[in-house]
């Protein structure tokens, strides 16, 4: 698998990673992670990406680790400050070192790859910032202290924003950057404002929700063609025209998406959270073909801007295939079933 530099943090790292959040019981526990793990490096991925919030999977990954021993001592890890201990206080110092020990215990490394802040960009989640303009804070002080004793090799951002977030990268603080839910084949608000404020700080770039959270991992006409209450028709015809560009050029929907993210240069890795050893595999297979042509990117490109930002009261993640509450509706299963949608 090609490598990538993570921006101006040294590392080297693969153009695809390992996000974090199945390698846990979320997924297929530790026996499903030791496959999953052993098929993510024997196909050249470099870097695994949790955080404390996603459930175990630190843990998990922990135990793998010993599992299989000296073959992932390569591995870039890569993890977050948030939600731990309980009850969790961003703003204290004390409680956040002891977050920071217990990643170092779980990996048994004495030094963490990369650590983000976790929804930095999100008061209501965490409330990190005693001055958020100079984005300053405990944690600041914390990961100076870290970085500079060595314990930790590189700082970082792990948000969902786009304003709120480009505000924290431009403040020259920081060596990295995950973006989730807002750069994909089909949703582009990071391309405005937040990547190329990355770029001009020579931050590394991480990408999440390569799949929009299963919305752009497998397609769903029927449903789309029926269009849910929640589905604006202007992303109904955003989707339709993708699905139209599937068929016409043969590109599955994962394949196109994974590419698609590839395709951008500036960005250092595109996170994929498989939930099998068999779905990383048909993931990484797909991506190692490389970024888009340029036609086909060009005509995706032209889909993408049919919907250049998210329809008043989209849903955060489209719900294709779960159950939604709707007006009148227990759910959206049962709207579909009795045929009112």
């Amino acid at each position: 698998m090609k490598q990538r530099s993570l921006g101006k943090t040294g590392l080297k790292v693969s153009e695809i990673g390992l996000g974090g959040l199945y390698t846990s019981s979320f997924g297929g526990g530790i026996a499903e992670t030791v496959r999953i793990i052993e098929t993510a490096i024997d196909m050249g991925i470099t870097l695994v990406d949790t955080a404390p919030a996603y459930g175990d999977s630190e843990q998990t990954l922990g135990e793998v680790f010993r599992k299989l021993g000296s073959k992932t001592d390569r591995l870039i890890v890569s993890t977050k400050l948030g939600g731990r201990p309980k009850p969790f206080d961003p703003r204290d110092k004390k409680g956040l070192l002891q977050s920071v020990d217990e990643s170092r215990r779980v990996f048994r490394r004495d030094t963490l790859d990369l650590l983000l802040i976790h929804e930095p960009d999100r008061p209501q989640i965490y409330d990190w910032w005693t001055d958020p303009l100079q984005c300053e804070g405990p944690v600041m002080e914390l990961l100076r202290e870290l970085k500079a004793d060595g314990t930790i090799r590189a700082i970082g951002l792990g948000g969902t924003t786009i304003a709120e977030l480009s505000r924290l990268v431009s403040s020259g603080s920081f060596d990295a950057v995950l973006t989730a839910f807002n750069y994909n084949a089909l949703y582009r608000e990071a391309a405005e404002e937040l990547l190329p404020a990355a770029v001009v700080d020579g931050m590394g770039v991480l990408i999440g929700s390569v799949y929009g959270q299963g919305g752009l991992g497998r397609r769903f006409d029927e449903l789309v063609r029926a269009r849910p209450w929640w589905l604006s028709r202007p992303r109904q015809r955003q989707l339709l025209a993708f699905y139209a560009l599937l068929d016409d050029t043969g590109i599955s929907i994962t394949e196109m998406s994974l590419r698609f993210v590839l395709s951008n240069s500036d960005i250092s890795c595109a996170l994929i959270g498989a939930k099998s050893s068999a779905q990383l595999e048909e993931s990484l297979k797909a991506g190692m073909k490389g970024p888009l042509p340029d036609d086909i990117l060009s005509r995706l490109n032209g889909i993408a801007a049919m919907v250049p930002f998210r329809p008043f009261e989209e849903p955060m993640i489209l719900p294709f295939g779960k159950d939604y509450p709707g007006p009148g509706f227990p759910n959206l299963g049962a709207a579909i079933k009795v045929g009112k949608l």
